[in-house]
């Protein structure tokens, strides 16, 4: 396994952690095989969308405000109900195939940590398997 930390900036945020899930491929020594990208949070997410057009990011954090938004009549009493229902909305991992060392996503893909309770400092995980 090989984790790394990430601090988000604002409430609610999807960040790009392609690059930092590629290194870790690359620090793994990781050729073939399936990875999991595992977020340990029950507030934020993972998921795997299109990283050409910051529209498209902004329109799934748009489109969950409006299914989840903040201010309801929730009974969980932190105040942050709306993120776990968010966080478990997007799931807690997503995995990724990897061919010679790369990650396999398609041309528009990345892989985003989706924040709905920042801004505070996430970790994420990178598991492989057997190799």
């Amino acid at each position: 396994m090989r984790p790394f930390s990430i601090r988000t900036q604002m409430h609610t945020q999807f960040l790009d952690i392609t690059r930092e899930v590629q290194s870790a491929v690359s620090e793994l020594g990781m050729k073939n095989g399936v990875l999991t990208v595992f977020v340990p949070h029950t507030t934020a997410g993972i998921t795997i969308n299109e990283n050409a057009d910051p529209d498209v990011t902004a329109d799934i954090i748009a489109a969950l405000e409006k299914a989840v938004p903040w201010n309801a009549d929730y009974a969980h009493t932190e105040g942050n109900a709306a993120a776990h229902v968010k966080a478990s909305m997007m799931g807690s991992s997503v995995q990724v195939i990897v061919e010679d060392g790369r990650l396999q996503l398609g041309t528009w893909q990345a892989i985003y940590l989706c924040e709905f309770d920042g801004p505070r400092s996430r970790n994420v995980n990178i598991g492989v398997g057997p190799r």
